[in-house]
């Protein structure tokens, strides 16, 4: 072999190093991202959120970027994200519910006509909405974990069945605000607003907030949280390994419902009346916080504080664009943009881990 041919070889086996070496940390930096968007998946809702947070300060300045305007966000999406818990659990168990919006709404209108049209005393009324949403949960579990039928179908036709029933049932009557605050206040009490240092606060705020935080801790260092976590990654397996999965989808669609029934008391409180009417794209809206939160609809993976980032991200967008005097449908537009990007995050994870 000439000294040429060797000079040659040489150089090429440390291009072919080089080459690996560089290959090795392209790989190792995505895997080093990968490992960190699977161990925090509210990490990418919570960056999203602060970056549209001080991009709309940049633009409006204190017209956005003041306690008032940032705490009004908070008013805007209490619903949403009191639902979008509800919806989280259910979602992590690898199933997804439509009726939400609609037990709801009729959580409400049970603890308004209880109050009105029986005499009931309000506080007995708000428990008797609290376990309507309960038992509407309930039917929707027994027929998911008993019937084992497709969660997608039996809410299709509970959200249809619970919306009729309920203009039925209210005949389409609005209770008053008024008649409210006069008669039965304590249904309004989660609109109750009181202020710090020029924030302004609802209940219902302060009651979604804790609610996530006390759902994140129980998910996260409880059994039950493991159990929820383990049947949305795979049932048959998690019943294999002694996880009671029947049961289990039982107490997470029963406590959807519960707090479905709580987001309807804060309805009333938001609206200051009781509306059949009302909050009838609460099951999309829902959705939407929960997919742009990084919650995977495969379910078995996120976390439920990443779905009160995703209702926050659009709540910021909703009011940063209408205070720009935007059109309102570009609101829509980045929505459905953030919406297939976090599906394509959830689905590049999810194929690295595989």
């Amino acid at each position: 072999m000439s000294q040429d041919d060797s000079y040659e070889d040489v150089v090429k086996t440390r291009r072919e190093e080089s080459f690996a070496a560089f290959e090795s940390r392209g790989k190792g930096l995505l895997h080093k991202v990968h490992d960190l968007l699977h161990g925090n998946p509210a990490l990418v809702p919570l960056i999203v959120l602060l970056a549209s947070i001080v991009v709309f300060g940049l633009l409006l300045g204190s017209r956005f970027f003041s306690p008032f305007a940032l705490t009004l966000i908070l008013q805007q999406v209490q619903i949403v994200g009191i639902v979008a818990a509800a919806q989280s659990l259910i979602i992590l168990t690898a199933g997804i519910d439509l009726s939400v919006g609609a037990i709801t709404v009729i959580s409400s209108v049970v603890m308004g006509q209880f109050a009105f049209r029986y005499g009931i005393p309000p506080s007995i009324a708000v428990v008797c909405g609290l376990a309507f949403g309960t038992l509407c949960g309930a039917l929707n579990g027994l027929l998911v974990s008993k019937m084992k039928l497709p969660p997608f179908i039996v809410t299709l036709g509970t959200w249809q069945v619970i919306l009729a029933s309920n203009y039925l049932y209210s005949r389409n009557e609005t209770i008053r605000s008024q008649d409210i605050e006069a008669s039965a206040p304590i249904l309004q009490f989660m609109g109750t607003r009181f202020e710090i240092a020029g924030a302004v606060f609802t209940f219902g705020v302060v009651f979604m907030i804790l609610l996530m935080l006390v759902l994140a801790w129980a998910l996260k260092n409880t059994a039950w949280g493991r159990h929820v976590y383990a049947v949305g990654d795979d049932a048959e397996a998690a019943a294999l390994s002694g996880v009671n999965v029947h049961r289990t989808l039982m107490s997470v669609y029963m406590l959807g419902g519960l707090i479905c029934g709580f987001a309807g008391w804060a309805l009333i409180g938001r609206l200051g009346s009781v509306s059949p009417t009302s909050a009838y794209e609460a099951n999309i809206e829902s959705i939407t916080a929960v997919v742009i939160g990084g919650i995977s609809l495969f379910g078995g993976r996120g976390s439920i504080l990443g779905a009160l980032f995703g209702a926050l991200i659009v709540g910021v967008f909703s009011l940063g664009l209408r205070l720009l005097g935007a059109d309102a449908q570009w609101t829509y537009f980045f929505i459905g943009v953030l919406i297939i990007v976090a599906v394509a995050v959830d689905q590049w994870i999810r194929k690295v881990s595989a």
